[in-house]
């Protein structure tokens, strides 16, 4: 059996998959995204909504659109209604 080089040390410092990470978004009139991270959206592929966990102190709503950008890139923003941030994660 070969040891594992990293480390438990290494799996720490890699972070949660897919985290968000907060995100400058310019948005049309009706709150879609025409701009992420300085990028022309080209695409809104699909939008949704989750409203969970409005039974306790921290509910979550969110407003989801996934898009692809100018360079062809697939991601994914959020806007957090609690907070009226924007956030995005990697897209498929």
């Amino acid at each position: 059996m070969v040891a594992y080089p990293g480390g438990a040390r290494a799996v720490r410092s890699a972070g949660r998959l897919n985290e968000p990470r907060p995100a400058r978004v310019e948005v049309n009139f009706d709150g879609s995204p025409w701009q992420v991270n300085h990028q022309a959206v080209e695409l809104v592929r699909e939008e949704w909504r989750v409203l969970d966990r409005w039974w306790t102190e921290e509910p979550v709503s969110r407003r989801y659109f996934e898009v692809v950008l100018e360079s062809g890139e697939n991601t994914v923003v959020f806007r957090d209604e609690e907070c009226e941030c924007w956030f995005t994660q990697r897209g498929a």
